[in-house]
């Protein structure tokens, strides 16, 4: 199966959305990727999975994986009440379109030959339902988000790459064991609210998005802000002139304009997906 490709945008508002420089010397508008534009949504069902397939590969590539552990879901843009997910016992590694589980908004399979994460039926499924915005959600208990979120806090806005969250992260502070329980996922989902993030006390954590490109670049990101804001708290504690300098309001909320938008997300998840593609011969869209 050949990957369903981004279509390029020689607009310019889509260069300034983008951040690109979008002229050349010449005067030329530059191309830039942009989310495609399907004749039919059974192209956009094909190109939804292949790079939710991609996803859960760059995800093994990190070491996201944990035994049956972690979850990522988009939206079948043709059944809009039902989401794609991975077959509970197959490793992100392994993963191809053709794995991919479909079920409805009741948890029953209705393609595929696997079950599915019960926890990641409970969750997804009420992320799904409370926010039609939201097409794609990634859940897996990365170490550096795992190991942040026992302290149930909010990031520090103190990196460009933070700026990423910034009014737009949450925390959920109550550790129910298991999610396997659909009123959880309720709670989850409210304490997600209108955000692309949630740090889940004492668990992990979960990320959505406009495309399950934007929802699994948030991942990355989020974790690697959990890393460096871990290595920041570390090494500012107790040591005199390792002050931690934050980013003000101002400077925050303009700047998330620059790199948090749902369009910066999808583009900054491509060069992930054209890696995969290359080092893998494209095997993952069989």
């Amino acid at each position: 199966m050949a990957p369903a490709l981004a279509v390029y945008d020689q607009e310019s508002t889509d260069n300034q959305k983008t951040g690109a420089l979008g002229k050349t010397a010449s005067g030329k508008h530059l191309r830039i990727r942009s989310y495609p534009k399907f004749n039919t949504l059974q192209e956009e069902r094909i190109y939804r999975k292949q790079h939710l397939a991609a996803a859960f590969r760059v995800f093994a590539d990190r070491g996201f994986d944990e035994g049956v552990a972690g979850h990522i879901s988009v939206r079948d843009p043709v059944l809009t009440d039902h989401f794609w997910l991975n077959p509970l016992s197959m490793h992100f590694s392994q993963i191809k379109v053709s794995d991919l589980i479909l079920v409805n908004e009741a948890g029953e399979v209705v393609e595929g030959d696997e079950p599915i994460n019960a926890a990641a039926f409970a969750i997804h499924s009420e992320i799904h339902k409370a926010r039609p915005d939201v097409h794609a959600a990634c859940h897996a208990h990365s170490v550096h988000g795992k190991a942040f979120s026992v302290f149930g806090r909010e990031l520090d806005m103190m990196t460009q790459d933070a700026l990423r969250f910034y009014k737009s992260h949450a925390v959920y502070d109550n550790f129910g064991g298991i999610v396997l329980d659909r009123e959880e996922g309720k709670r989850i989902a409210r304490a997600l609210g209108g955000g692309k993030a949630v740090i889940l006390q004492n668990h992990g954590l979960l990320t959505c998005g406009s495309s399950v490109d934007a929802a699994a670049f948030w991942f990355l990101s989020l974790e690697r802000t959990c890393h460096a804001q871990l290595l920041v708290d570390a090494a500012s504690s107790d040591k005199p002139g390792y002050r931690k300098i934050l980013i003000s309001d101002d400077e925050a909320a303009f700047s998330y304009t620059q790199v948090g938008t749902e369009e910066k997300g999808w583009l900054a998840f491509q060069p992930y997906y054209d890696e995969q593609l290359a080092k893998t011969g494209g095997s993952f869209l069989r």
